[in-house]
């Protein structure tokens, strides 16, 4: 299967619609270019399971038990409550 597209000047493409339903994209989806040893491949961006995990381990060192913690989260919501 051979499909081919055009660059814009503005460095758009526009993707084939076999490729579109073989990837399973509609409009709003993000795609990703990853390259291998074969060349450059273009696949659907896999969702973020987790939209906090990249948040994990900010802390780390900041804290010395889970005590503190809870009184740091109970002072963040006092001074809210402030405001």
């Amino acid at each position: 299967m051979k499909n081919t597209s055009t660059i814009t000047s503005k460095g758009q493409v526009t993707v084939p619609i076999a490729i579109r339903k073989k990837l399973g994209l509609h409009k709003g989806d993000q795609v990703e270019f990853v390259q291998q040893k074969q060349g450059m491949f273009v696949r659907r961006k896999p969702p973020e399971d987790d939209p906090f995990k990249k948040y994990q381990g900010i802390l780390k060192g900041t804290f010395k038990s889970a005590r503190e913690i809870n009184e740091w989260i109970h002072s963040l919501r006092e001074n809210r409550q402030q405001w």
